[in-house]
């Protein structure tokens, strides 16, 4: 009986963590005011016919602080990668010299920041939310656990558990919250 229990247990932590992962990729994608490539990260550009992620079209990489490149692998798709850049509405226009497309990050004003510290919070918020789905899920398997024979005792034990998973992965949201609010807000 406490096997399925100690299963949902792994279960509701690897769940935690991938909630998490979600988080920091997410998280990643809002810009900063420095150029990272993953600022481009979901970008899918129609690559004959079929859409085809960005990076898997051309080398990205970092020019300096405030500039990417898009070096694409083959000449003519240029236009292509420009219009789904466009299309993305990351709030970017590419500048296409026929070679390499670069891409200029203009820098932050203090209402964009906030904006952009407000969407952090909301990605926060989504995470929070599935932590504690994740939490009730575990809670009414030990429940159903304990109505086939697990005692009462043991069941709140690992409801306890559960909890103290629960308080960790929260923490954790709260730090990379915390982390990216104050590299969007440094001028």
């Amino acid at each position: 009986m406490s096997e399925e229990v100690s299963l949902t247990l792994e279960m509701a932590e690897d769940s935690m963590q991938k909630a998490i992962s979600h988080l920091e990729s997410e998280l990643g994608k809002i810009r900063a005011g420095k150029a990272n490539p993953m600022i481009l990260e979901g970008i899918m550009v129609d690559y004959y016919g079929s859409p085809t992620p960005l990076n898997q079209v051309g080398n990205v990489s970092v020019m300096d602080a405030r500039t990417l490149t898009i070096q694409p692998w083959e000449k003519n798709m240029l236009q292509p990668i420009e219009r789904a850049i466009i299309n993305s509405n990351i709030g970017l226009n590419p500048q296409n010299d026929g070679i390499i497309i670069r891409l200029f990050l203009p820098p932050l004003t203090e209402e964009r920041r906030r904006e952009l510290v407000k969407r952090c919070q909301g990605e926060g918020e989504h995470s929070r939310v599935a932590i504690r789905n994740i939490r009730r899920d575990a809670i009414e398997s030990i429940k159903k656990a304990q109505k086939n024979g697990l005692s009462e005792d043991a069941a709140k034990d690992y409801e306890a558990e559960v909890q103290e998973l629960t308080n960790k992965y929260i923490a954790l949201v709260e730090k990379h919250l915390v982390a990216k609010e104050k590299e969007i807000m440094v001028v």
